[in-house]
This record gives structure tokens, C-alpha cells and sequence, in this order.
């Protein structure tokens, strides 16, 4: 297998599984502990990687949301220090993973075939995943393979940003567009439904046909980006890390 065949084949299950604790309820439990709302502890707990910055700066690295959207929920979360937000997001990644791939035989496996794709890719234009890679990692496990999965979908979030801005798309019109078989927390029938989501206001516009060839070829760009990481694995390393994510998502299905 070569690097792209295996960003293509294994671009879902990263998606779902390392965005999976974030709608979970481990994330729940930490909006109910520190009075904060679902939006202003995603924001504060997923970016809290970048410090105590102005919310423009949360957006420049999320990408994909409304400005006002951004600010509202990163200011309202204020009162939970960067820092902290983001260790205990991180907490409850880890808790995820311990829960929901317990079934999981070969997590240090996984985990170790991960940190190769994240340690060995640049941080360039990627301020999140740079966060998210250099905060601590649990001693290994299930715990270990969930946090570096989320590292690594951070990785593609990034490449993806990149790619939609170098087709001339707004983060909008390219969630409207959408794309087949990228992998979410959630599915979704409708683009529409990932817009609401994502707290843009309605009414939307119906993409041209334009946009959408635009948005394919992002999506081919970003599978071309991402399969440099993961060029760190030679042929059989890069099918046993299909095989295993994989077997992750089965694990998860089950818990």
C-alpha cells in the first residue's frame, strides 16, 4: 500500500475516531463540572493549545465556523483558563478512548504507528495539530491511541483548510458542497445539517457547479498533503495501521 491509497482508505475512521470525544460523555461531563456550554468548551478545550489569544486567532485555526460564532464561544469560555481547557479536553479524549476502545487488542500498536505519521510531519500552516502534538501523552493504550488519532485528524483538518483556501472556497460554500466518505463524529444526510452544525446562519445558498469541482479537487489536495506524513510508513506499516483503524472502529461501534 502507498501512502495516498492509505490516507484515502483510512481518511473516515480518523475522522470519526479522532473527533469521537468531543461529542461524547466525558465532554459533556466537563461542561456540566465548569458551567460552561457544549460550543465554549469545544472552543476553549480544543484551541486552549493555542494560549490565551484573541478570538480571530481561534479562528485563523478552525477554519470552517462563523466568526461571531467563534468569538461568542471563546470569549463566553473565558472563564476556564487556555491552559487548563486544553488539559482537561485532553483528559477527556484520553477517558474516551479507555471507554470506548477497551476492545481494542492492538492500541499500542496503533498508537505507535500513529506517533510515526504525527512526529514526523511539519507544522506548517497547521497551528492546531502543532498544539495538539506537543501537549503530554498518556503512557500508552487505548488512551495513547485516542489521543494520537485526534492528533492526527488535526493534521488532515489543517491540510484540508489549506487545500479549500487554495481553490478560491469559502469555509461555507465548502461545507455546503461537502464530500463523501471524510468521516465525522456524527453522520450527516445533508450538508445543510453540517452548516446548522456548525452555527451558520440560515438561509443557504445552493452551490454552483463550480464550487463543486472545486471543492473535489480540495479534497484530492488534501488526500496529496496528508499522504506526505504518512509517507513515514513503509508499505506493510501502512496497511497494518488500515487494518487496526479498522478494527478500531469496530471496537468503538461495540461500546
Amino acid at each position: 500500500m502507498d501512502p495516498r491509497d492509505a490516507v484515502v482508505e483510512t481518511k473516515a475512521a480518523i475522522g470519526a475516531l479522532g473527533g469521537g470525544f468531543m461529542l461524547s460523555r466525558e465532554a459533556k461531563a466537563l461542561c456540566e463540572r465548569h458551567g460552561l456550554g457544549p460550543r465554549e468548551m469545544y472552543f476553549r478545550g480544543r484551541c486552549g493549545v493555542l494560549g490565551e489569544v484573541d478570538a480571530d486567532v481561534v479562528l485563523a485555526a478552525v477554519v470552517f465556523f462563523p466568526a461571531g460564532h467563534v468569538r461568542e464561544s471563546w470569549e463566553g469560555g473565558r472563564k476556564l483558563a487556555a491552559e487548563e481547557a486544553a488539559a482537561l479536553y485532553a483528559g477527556a479524549c484520553h477517558d474516551w478512548g479507555r471507554r470506548r476502545l477497551a476492545g481494542l487488542g492492538n492500541a499500542d500498536r496503533l498508537a505507535e504507528l500513529l506517533a510515526a505519521v504525527a512526529d514526523g510531519a511539519d507544522a506548517f500552516c497547521a497551528p492546531l495539530f502543532a498544539g495538539w502534538r506537543a501537549m503530554p501523552r498518556p503512557g500508552g493504550g487505548p488512551a495513547l491511541a485516542a489521543h494520537l488519532l485526534h492528533v492526527v485528524r488535526e493534521l488532515r483538518g489543517a491540510r484540508h483548510a489549506t487545500a479549500v483556501v487554495a481553490q478560491g472556497l469559502g469555509p461555507l460554500e465548502a461545507t455546503l458542497v461537502g464530500a463523501d466518505g471524510t468521516g465525522t463524529p456524527i453522520p450527516y444526510d445533508r450538508t445543510a445539517d453540517v452548516a446548522r452544525f456548525l452555527a451558520w446562519p440560515e438561509p443557504y445558498p445552493v452551490p454552483s457547479a463550480e464550487a463543486a469541482e472545486r471543492r473535489a479537487r480540495a479534497e484530492e489536495l488534501t488526500d496529496d498533503l496528508v499522504a506526505r506524513a504518512y509517507a513515514a510508513l513503509g508499505p506493510a506499516e501502512l496497511a497494518e495501521l488500515s487494518g487496526l483503524l479498522r478494527e478500531a472502529s469496530g471496537a468503538a461501534r461495540a461500546r
